[in-house]
């Protein structure tokens, strides 16, 4: 179930794009860098599925690493074609939430959890 907290509004790159903004129908903004989203990435390929142990090495992923393309995944997330060739993560609105990296999410108290 989503509400309005996990319900983007609007999901665009910043203005100088160097990072990708998503409005959410609360009024709260995030903006995330591209580098972030793809460590974050939790496909099978990334993470072991039974474990959870990450098997993506950070040092593989370029400090410059960007969406070629962003495409919505049903009502539920977003999936991102990297520049590094990766494609196969999808993002669920609420993760993306829980990943808000401003000060006000990132509070002890706040809604997300990390």
């Amino acid at each position: 179930m989503t509400d309005s907290a996990t319900t983007p509004g609007r999901v665009e790159p910043t203005e100088d794009a160097a990072r990708l903004r998503i409005v959410w129908k609360d009024g709260h903004a995030s903006e995330y860098t591209p580098r972030l989203l793809r460590l974050e990435c939790r496909c099978a390929g990334c993470v072991e599925e039974m474990t959870g142990r990450a098997l993506l090495d950070p040092g593989r992923i370029p400090a410059d690493i960007y969406p070629l393309e962003i495409s919505y995944v049903g009502n539920y997330a977003l999936r991102f074609h990297w520049s590094d060739g990766h494609r196969t993560g999808i993002y669920p609105y609420e993760l993306l939430r829980t990943l808000c990296p401003c000060d006000v999410c990132a509070s002890p108290g706040a809604r997300t959890t990390r």
